[in-house]
């Protein structure tokens, strides 16, 4: 039964994990876009300044998205081993997301001056993600507590995971032999044992006996 639980816990939290990764290919994917549409407008010195910034928005989600993808595979390769190490990082790797998360969205709320904090952005790619999240912002509102909610179900995952021990599969402690040592010893001390009409027949007292019964035979005779 404990060995069912754990199999049905890691596939949750690898199912649940890789709601994370779906949303770090998709932000490499279109950083990798938003990268070579700049490159391609850069060979036009009309359009942009030799001297302007550099891309920060771009590196930024291109950096977030390989984040979470490297976040995806740190959770698929704990549920795999399901060691309490591996698991603890994890859980404290995601709540450090979360906590990210959550401060950015309060500053975003609070402030309504949070565009100014920001650096200029040279392409003009976050004015137009930005125009995007507006137009669309019963969408992104949906995927942020989605991916939110993957988050925090894969910490309580992890959790129980962590509870429930580390994986007896195919690396199993060994460390309990005892129990199985009655089984084992025929094999190991594999030793023939005296029957027990030997152990008669040899004992000296018993060829004593018979000695004496011997010569009282022999005198009556």
């Amino acid at each position: 039964m404990g060995r069912v639980a754990k199999t049905c816990l890691r596939s949750l939290l690898k199912l649940v994990n890789s709601f994370m990764g779906i949303a770090g290919i998709a932000m490499i994917l279109y950083s990798l876009w938003m990268l070579r549409v700049w490159q391609r407008d850069m060979d036009r010195p009309s359009d942009f300044d030799v001297d302007s910034k550099g891309p920060w928005f771009i590196y930024s989600f291109l950096g977030i998205g390989v984040t979470f993808c490297v976040v995806t595979f740190l959770g698929h390769i704990s549920a795999d081993c399901a060691h309490g190490y591996c698991l603890s990082c994890y859980m404290v790797i995601i709540i450090s997301f979360l906590l990210l998360e959550t401060a950015m969205t309060a500053d975003i709320l609070l402030n309504s001056d949070w565009e100014k904090d920001l650096p200029e952005d040279p392409t003009g790619r976050f004015h137009d993600f930005e125009d995007f999240v507006k137009s669309n912002f019963d969408v992104c509102k949906w995927i942020g507590l989605l991916i939110t909610l993957a988050q925090g179900l894969s910490i309580l995952l992890a959790v129980a995971l962590r509870n429930v021990g580390p994986n007896q599969g195919s690396y199993y402690n060994y460390d309990s032999e005892e129990d199985y040592a009655p089984e084992r010893l025929p094999l190991i001390n594999n030793k023939a044992q005296t029957p027990p009409y030997v152990n008669v027949i040899s004992d000296p007292r018993f060829a004593t006996n018979t000695n004496n019964n011997n010569k009282n035979w022999n005198a009556n005779k």
